[in-house]
């Protein structure tokens, strides 16, 4: 309290030796008890007298911005510093020669940034980031370790400055700080708090889409695999892996990382980290699986991965699916359903019998229950059975047996790619469609499924797949138990729906039921409204030429009934269809005219 006293006198005097041995004295306090000292600059109004003593060619000024730097780590102390008005004589400090200037005025202003707005938004008005971002780029050769340490400092300055601001950061990014950052993070990789500080700013930063391209043209992938490679520390492992994390999301960079080496690294960690029980051993075994599986995403990084079912990091992940680590068999799923993602890849996969494994890892998990294993194996064995010559390999290993155990699950995502393996496999299946369409227990749970509102997904797979058994079995049985299951009024809502191609596969579907089943459909043709459906679809200008041929071909198949035929004469269907005989599409128009043949001879 003295020190301050004699220091609001001796600034009014401009008497500097008696100020310098306050402002000691005020460090001393500061060293000793920050935020009581700090409180007490606040009550006796210090603050406002240190602009003056920030003057550039004063030889307090070193000690005054340290003071500044020391009062601003206490969170109350920020707002009342900018109200002082210290923000434009420090950034003006910026353009001093003087090392311990620069280094003081640095730590300043970043404690005064650092989460506050106010700090920030004045930082920003005096135009103080450009001049530090220039520091940097012209202090950036230099590895002198005085130098290092005020490089460190400046990171961290801007890393306040920008931190969780996407303004701020986009306003670094358009400065060009990432090139800059990139080369002090490969010439300064033995400064430990330098490294540290660009690997913070790369995470702060990498969150932003737009960084991703000018990350992408620097060789930020060998840098960082290279300081990777040279970290024992769990710490350091995990700070380089939140900045690969958002990085590996572009592909370009995915590539990148994979050529530079990458993939090994991951693969290092999990052998040595697979058996651990140590929380970091887990940790690290799921952030090292769960980035193999992100740089899988891209496809010319997956490609080069799977290598032509040849490459031994292929080879690797394949090995994790049988493991007893859960982390482990997660990712050789996904990994899995990744490189399954053209035919070339897939065909070879089935050969290779990846099936087989993904079964046995299925099995192991019906009573387990693991949900995001269940999840990721399934989404495995549907993209595998997308071609064509795969289908009949896949169900004859078990596949739809396998799948149908996980009926009884209450987990929309297992229920959604479990509809989708189904269906994938049964498309141009006549015999499994037919197996299947009359398993009772599985169109009841279809149709049940049909009503999930809260799960939008289920329920459009769902009915895609009660259309699909129908569709490709063609079999009277499968639409007997799809009429006794009540899935006919599903179908009739489908051909309702905003997609196309739900639509079509929906009319498809229909038109099979009342040619190989009317009576049978007749009573929930009725219920569900059909014949309004179709007038619906059929006068309706923005449906599409395939939706109004498939309607007006249900409408013939429909004629046979007696009750629907009186529903048909009741709507006028006759002047709705004559209107499209002149349709643009020959298809449709030509359908139109044997409709409407067809109307007339039967009115």
């Amino acid at each position: 309290i003295e020190a301050l006293k004699k220091l609001k006198l001796a600034s009014a005097d401009s008497a500097t030796d008696s100020v310098e041995s306050c402002l000691d004295c005020l460090l001393k306090a500061l060293a000793h008890n920050n935020a009581n000292a700090s409180e007490k600059v606040q009550e006796m109004g210090v603050l406002s007298l240190l602009p003056t003593l920030l003057a550039p060619q004063s030889s307090c000024t070193p000690k005054v911005a340290n003071i500044i730097a020391e009062v601003a780590k206490n969170e109350f102390m920020r707002s009342p510093c900018v109200e002082a008005g210290l923000i434009p004589p420090l950034v003006q400090l910026l353009h001093s020669k003087d090392q311990e200037v620069l280094l003081q005025t640095g730590r300043a202003l970043g404690n005064i940034c650092y989460d506050s707005h106010e700090g920030r938004s004045a930082v920003d008005q005096a135009g103080g980031a450009q001049i530090v971002a220039g520091h940097i780029k012209s202090l950036s050769q230099n590895t002198d370790p005085d130098n290092g340490k005020l490089l460190t400092v400046f990171c961290g300055m801007l890393m306040n400055y920008s931190n969780e601001n996407d303004s701020l950061q986009a306003q670094l990014i358009n400065m060009g700080v990432i090139p800059t950052l990139v080369k002090l993070l490969g010439l300064h990789s033995d400064n430990t708090a330098l490294t540290e500080m660009c690997l913070i700013a790369f995470g702060n930063l990498a969150e932003l889409e737009s960084s991703k391209e000018q990350f992408a043209s620097t060789n930020i992938a060998e840098e960082l695999v290279r300081l990777f490679q040279k970290q024992a520390e769990h710490e350091k492992k995990e700070m380089i892996f939140e900045v690969l994390a958002p990085l590996a999301e572009n592909d370009v960079i995915k590539l990148q990382l994979v050529e530079a080496g990458l993939v090994e690294c991951l693969l290092d960690v999990v052998t040595h980290t697979v058996n651990g029980d140590r929380d970091e051993d887990v940790a690290q075994l799921k952030t090292a699986s769960d980035l193999m599986v992100l740089l899988l995403l891209g496809d010319e990084s997956m490609q080069k991965l799977f290598d032509a079912g040849k490459g031994s990091v292929f080879e690797r992940v394949l090995s994790w699916v049988p493991s007893h680590n859960h982390q482990l068999q997660l990712a050789g799923a996904l990994a899995i359903a990744n490189f399954a993602r053209n035919d070339g890849n897939c065909i070879q996969m089935v050969e290779s019998g990846i099936v087989q494994k993904l079964l046995e890892l299925l099995d192991r998990h019906v009573e387990e229950g693991n949900v995001t294993v269940q999840h990721a194996a399934l989404s495995a064995l549907r993209n595998l059975a997308i071609p064509v010559v795969n289908k009949a390999k896949m169900l004859s290993a078990g596949v739809s047996d396998t799948v149908l155990k996980f009926l009884p699950s209450e987990m929309p995502p297992v229920q959604f790619k479990l509809l989708g393996t189904l269906r994938m496999l049964i498309d141009t299946q006549a015999d499994a469609a037919d197996q299947l369409g009359t398993n009772s227990k599985l169109v009841e749970r279809l149709v049940e499924w049909c009503e999930a509102k809260d799960h939008a997904g289920v329920m459009g797979e769902s009915n895609r797949l009660l259309s699909a058994l129908i569709r490709h079995s063609k079999s009277k049985d499968v639409v007997k138990t799809v009429i006794q299951g009540a899935g006919v009024k599903h179908l009739v809502v489908m051909a309702m729906s905003e997609h196309m191609i739900m639509q079509n596969e929906a009319l498809v579907a229909l038109g099979l039921i009342a040619g190989l089943d009317l009576v049978g459909a007749e009573k929930d043709f009725v219920g569900a409204g059909l014949v309004q459906v179709l007038h619906k679809l059929l006068s309706d200008e923005r449906t599409a030429p395939e939706i109004k041929y498939n309607s007006m071909i249900l409408i013939c198949a429909v004629m046979g009934s007696e009750p629907l035929h009186k529903e048909v004469q009741g709507l006028a269907f006759i002047d709705v269809v004559s209107k499209l005989r002149s349709h643009e599409n020959k298809t449709v128009s030509h359908q139109a005219s044997l409709t409407e043949q067809r109307l007339t001879a039967q009115s």
